[in-house]
């Protein structure tokens, strides 16, 4: 249950009791004491959680307080961590699968038995409102299940991987992406690692660690930077596969890296999801929808970021638009006016930390000083805060009219709650412009002509096309992938995911996207 806000008239608000980040803590203590001690968390390696590595300072975007900071291990303990993972792989992966399904089920019910401290972890790490923290676990635990009631047939003639899947994750999804990939991995007979992201997610993923490990889950966590441990965690001879979600940068570091060693790999990397509007009528079903692409402040892989509008619908598109985007919600997402409220409802808090607040608002200054218009800038007076509370990593929505081609929001996602929009008057220009960061995750094309979309819409380079609505990663057996720059390796969803963590026939093409071919499902 949550509260509906008033941002034009707000009270004096307060925190909602019982949600501290030393009420989260302490039962972080309570719940796994073998892996929080005192004011830290603890490496996990070699089947025990351990007190090595330098834990730096760290602090939480929601009001800029500290929070638990990571345990840094240098690259010869990361390349003990790797050699032990090996051990455990060698043993897990002779393991029954009916033994593998029942511990991963045992994880998913202790998962779910600490439902509420692992999206209140969520909240202080990475700034979710409560809404979307609750999604990440419940994603996370029900797309396993799915897992582990349809597993056998996803084996049926393979086998796990020579060595453990290392994985290195964003800071967005811990839940729903890293756990999910971790205890999927698992299941189909594979040791796995995980990288803490440098950015939030620690405590979290910690604790889903911990609840996994006690059930006999091969699972190694360590944290540590990525030009220290990359080494090991992607170079490493022992390494059966690397599975990476983050931005383009570091993803082509580690492409080149296992592309070098002929590595199985799953690189999912950023692109500009676009919007395109092209002979379109259906206001109403736009309105309804802006709010939803705000959810996290577009702080995730699926965001659409960028809107390509035909110029003579132009007038429309603002019509529909600006009254949806003027509703969005911002602020601390434990914020209430009684201690004892439910929670309060946003579409979005802080960024993940003050200094990419402080990127995305110098970004748009800069794109404005060179001719981008600015349509919309939402206020901070409609936020939510609690009287006195640090608020440097809060952003609120922007909306600019044709970037410049100089700027960084002319041709990058910006993983923040800016909206772009350039505008086309012809289909080739709108091609182009939806296209315009060589691959995408996914794209939505409104349009009123089914066969208009069915034509345009396979020059669209994004994985998944929508027909006036949004896509998604998807779920359970919803396939994933990219194009060109915006994913290497491996695609994954459904069966796809347990076949990239697993060794078939001999001379088994993958689909996917490889330096040497590119093979649709």
């Amino acid at each position: 249950m949550a509260t509906d806000l008033n941002p034009g008239n707000t009270p004096t608000l307060t925190l909602k009791s019982g949600t501290a980040w030393a009420d989260a803590w302490q039962r972080c203590l309570a719940v796994a004491p073998e892996a929080f001690q005192d004011d830290r968390v603890l490496n996990l390696w070699g089947s025990a959680w351990r007190t090595d590595g330098r834990a730096l300072p760290a602090t939480s975007p929601v009001d800029g307080s500290p929070i638990a900071g990571p345990p840094r291990l240098d690259r010869d303990t990361a390349h003990q961590a790797v050699r032990a993972s090996l051990d455990q792989h060698r043993a897990w992966r002779h393991v029954p699968l009916d033994e593998r399904r029942a511990r991963v089920a045992a994880t998913l019910d202790a998962l779910t038995e600490h439902r509420e401290l692992l999206a209140l972890l969520l909240v202080w790490e990475i700034g979710k409102p409560w809404r979307l923290a609750q999604a990440d676990v419940d994603r996370a635990v029900d797309g396993v299940r799915w897992y582990v009631d349809g597993i056998d047939p996803m084996l049926d003639g393979r086998a796990p991987l020579d060595g453990p899947v290392s994985n290195i994750a964003s800071w967005n999804y811990p839940m729903s992406v890293l756990v999910h990939a971790m205890l999927v991995q698992a299941l189909a007979g594979n040791a796995v690692i995980a990288k803490t992201p440098t950015d939030g997610g620690l405590a979290c993923l910690t604790l889903a660690c911990a609840l996994a490990a006690r059930e006999g889950i091969p699972a190694t966590l360590v944290s540590g930077s990525g030009g220290e441990l990359s080494q090991a965690l992607v170079r490493a001879p022992e390494i059966g596969c690397v599975s990476f979600v983050g931005g383009r940068d570091t993803g082509a570091a580690v492409a080149t890296a296992v592309a070098d060693l002929g590595k199985r790999h799953v690189l999912e990397q950023e692109g500009l999801n676009t919007w395109g509007i092209w002979n379109h009528s259906d206001w109403d079903a736009l309105t309804a929808v802006i709010p939803k692409l705000f959810d996290y402040g577009k702080q995730r892989c699926t965001a659409y970021p960028r809107f390509v509008v035909q110029r003579q619908l132009f007038d429309e598109f603002l019509a529909a638009y600006l009254p949806a985007v003027r509703t969005l919600r911002v602020g601390h997402p434990l914020a209430v006016e009684q201690a004892e409220d439910p929670y309060p409802v946003l579409d979005f808090g802080p960024v993940i930390n003050a200094a990419k607040a402080k990127e995305l608002r110098d970004q748009v200054a800069e794109a404005v000083d060179r001719g981008a218009v600015p349509l919309h800038r939402g206020s901070e007076a409609d936020a939510r805060f609690l009287p006195g509370q640090d608020t440097s990593a809060y952003v609120q929505p922007v909306t600019l009219l044709n970037p410049p081609p100089s700027s960084p929001l002319h041709h990058a996602e910006p993983f923040g709650p800016v909206d772009t929009i350039v505008l086309v008057d012809t289909e080739a220009e709108l091609l182009a412009a939806m296209n315009a960061s060589n691959g995408a995750l996914v794209a939505t094309l409104s349009t009123d002509d089914r066969a208009t979309f069915d034509r345009l819409a396979p020059q669209i380079r994004a994985f998944k096309v929508g027909h006036g609505k949004p896509r998604s990663r998807g779920d359970r057996d919803e396939l994933f992938g990219g194009f060109g720059a915006s994913w290497r390796g491996a695609f994954v969803g459904g069966e796809l995911l347990v076949r990239a963590v697993t060794q078939g026939p001999a001379g088994e093409r993958l689909p996917g996207n490889f330096p040497d071919y590119h093979l649709m499902p």
